[in-house]
């Protein structure tokens, strides 16, 4: 089994910046990938940045990108999202997930929610203009 535990929400201005982190404990394996989703009140979840854990090889939305930055920590097992520039939009539900399957034949990671079988219990971060 594998937990994930994030932190880091809040409530911020627009253009003030946040860094959310998640620490994987459990079965995680050596070759996996991590990424952020949020959900945004009666809206779908959608994908914000993935990293493979082995080579940190990274993807970003396209909503975030030149904003957000997706980074780990293999010592603390943690990955963390800094977010920069933010922006009402932004006001979501941000979950971290991890795919289990072996990366290590893969040079990016999925953006697709399905592929992640863990996910974590969400942390708010709200964005006042």
């Amino acid at each position: 089994q594998v937990q994930l535990v994030e932190s880091g929400g809040g409530s911020v201005q627009a253009g003030d910046s946040l860094r959310l982190s998640c620490t994987a404990s459990g079965r995680t394996g050596s070759n996996y990938a991590m990424a952020w989703f949020r959900q945004a009140p009666g809206k779908e979840r959608e994908f914000v940045a993935a990293i493979t854990w082995s080579d940190a090889n990274t993807i970003h939305a396209n909503s975030v990108k030149g904003r957000f930055t997706i980074s780990r920590d293999n010592a603390k097992n943690t990955v963390s999202l800094q977010m920069n520039s933010l922006k009402p939009e932004d006001t979501a539900v941000y979950y971290c997930a991890l795919d289990q399957r072996d990366y290590s034949r893969s040079y990016y990671p999925s953006p697709s929610r399905s592929e992640y079988g863990y996910w974590g219990q969400g942390t708010q971060v709200t964005v006042s203009s």
